[in-house]
């Protein structure tokens, strides 16, 4: 038996990822429970993120240059950069807070509803078009969170709003990405991205932070561990980066089925990690409603990749071409229309309801079309 070590690299990078999706919720989780590592302070947990993966950047860029920093002109810096970061900031610190008042299962299960919100937003800034049967499957998937909510035991109002608020802040930076640096023709790779997003972003986090956090942590006592925040960060970069080889390997399909997978894991995994949450019969009927409304909204989107590949030409020179379009990309063979994770840039043309996020890391490319009839599918969007 003939074992193609191309598809277990393939798979053991899926591995790392999930495991380091998973584990960076899980982490983040425990240290802002006051229960376990009792650090309640969700603005200053991402605004270590953000300076760190900043000051990470800074040195490949700047001192190492492992990548050229782009033609960054004060114009697309102020109208498209600063915006962006803005959302990516309000994404996190809202998702962080949810942290305090609710559980992972919960929040995971309220995270089914980012294809809603993305498509939503989408739809009013005009990038996409209203569809009814895509619109039924976002019916179906918000059913199902109303189920998975209305079962939830321990339900918090205030932890659901702040989830859901940075969901759709998420969502609205998504699409911005789309419009603003669309527009410019600006393409920047996960390293260049942080480096101009994550400082941004740690920016405007520090009004928030002065205003909510800072007077609390003058007169509490703050256990400080310089290697539990420094492993937090560190898995936070490692699983931008791990996204970052996953998408430079597999499809879109796989990226999403792996989503999905690594939901239920996570699922499962805070139940045992933290007793507290407690997961009910109609919690696992809700988000199965929600999920089986994701599953058909991936199906309709590759569907729609795939009926864009229209058959002008025939599938020898359709792959003719895609090898020459594949001899001018870089080594990691990234497509221009990929978003950047750690701080979530993208570039392409297509729908940004059609981008594969993952919430922890929401910055490096995430959205690959199988390279076969790629360029077809930019040509027919032109």
């Amino acid at each position: 038996m003939v074992i193609n070590k191309q598809l277990v690299l393939t798979y053991l990078y899926l591995l790392v990822y999930i495991l380091l999706s998973s584990g960076v919720i899980l982490y983040n989780k425990w240290m802002l429970s006051p229960k376990y590592f009792n650090f309640p302070y969700p603005i200053t947990l991402t605004m270590i993120h953000m300076g760190f993966s900043g000051l990470v950047a800074f040195f490949l860029v700047r001192v190492f240059k492992v990548v050229s920093p782009v033609k960054m002109t004060f114009e697309i810096y102020a109208t498209c950069v600063i915006p962006i970061s803005a959302f990516f900031a309000s994404s996190l610190w809202f998702g962080n807070t949810a942290y305090l008042f609710i559980s992972v299962a919960f929040i995971q299960m309220l995270k089914a509803l980012m294809p809603v919100a993305t498509f939503v937003m989408a739809v009013i800034c005009g990038t996409d078009k209203l569809r009814w049967d895509i619109f039924l499957n976002m019916v179906l998937v918000s059913i199902g969170v109303v189920v998975s909510s209305y079962g939830e035991i321990h339900f918090n109002i205030v932890g659901t709003v702040y989830q859901v608020t940075g969901i759709f802040a998420e969502a609205l930076r998504l699409v911005l990405t789309q419009v603003l640096l669309q527009k410019k023709g600006l393409t920047l790779n996960p390293i260049t991205s942080l480096y101009y997003i994550a400082p941004c972003s740690f920016v405007f986090l520090f009004v928030p932070w002065y205003l909510l956090e800072k007077p609390g942590m003058e007169v509490s006592q703050i256990q400080f561990n310089f290697w539990i925040f420094f492993s937090n960060a560190l898995s936070a970069l490692a699983l931008n980066f791990s996204i970052f080889l996953v998408i430079g390997r597999t499809s879109a399909v796989t990226i999403r089925v792996a989503g999905v997978l690594k939901d239920w894991i996570l699922i499962a995994l805070s139940t045992v990690i933290f007793p507290e949450s407690t997961i009910t019969t109609l919690n696992i009927v809700g988000y199965a409603i929600a999920i089986c409304g994701v599953v058909m909204y991936n199906y309709l989107k590759v569907k729609d990749a795939r009926a864009s590949q229209l058959p002008l030409e025939n599938l020898a020179e359709r792959t003719a071409k895609e090898f020459k379009m594949e001899k001018k990309s870089s080594d990691l063979y990234v497509p221009d229309d990929i978003i950047n994770n750690s701080s979530g840039l993208r570039t392409g043309r297509n729908s940004s309801s059609d981008i594969i996020v993952d919430e922890e890391a929401p910055l490096l490319a995430s959205s690959r079309l199988s390279h076969l009839g790629q360029s077809q599918l930019s040509n027919h969007s032109a």
